[in-house]
């Protein structure tokens, strides 16, 4: 299985358009998500992984590394090309200088970076 350490995926998904997967649950990734992250949970990927264009390099990302690791090996075998986020979200946490406060209306969580940027 291919792998990328997170530094080095961060680097390209700043400079790129990349397909980016997003396997942890629906609620973990509404409460914080990396901005165009297609979320298929693990748990249902057997069910929608048809959604992926098989033509396309995808990137898999989950909280640690571990179930992207796992969605990884069953879309290999599925014929996908694809690419294990080492780290996961918990890396782009502590690589990312962050803090997450509620949006308007309480309505999930948004992304702001202590430069003031945000998405």
């Amino acid at each position: 299985m291919k792998e990328i350490a997170f530094d080095a995926f961060y680097q390209l998904y700043q400079n790129d358009q990349l397909s980016l997967v997003d396997v942890r649950e629906v609620d973990e990734f509404e409460a914080l998500h990396l901005e165009g992250a297609q979320n298929l949970p693990l748990s249902q990927l057997a069910d929608t992984y048809d959604q992926l264009d098989k033509d396309q390099l995808h990137y898999v990302i989950c909280k640690s590394g571990m179930r992207s690791a796992r969605a990884c090996q069953f879309l290999s075998e599925q014929g996908y090309e694809v690419i294990n986020v080492q780290g996961g979200m918990m890396a782009f946490e502590r690589t990312v200088n962050i803090r997450i406060s509620p949006t308007w209306f309480g309505l999930g969580r948004r992304i702001l970076f202590l430069d003031n940027s945000h998405f």
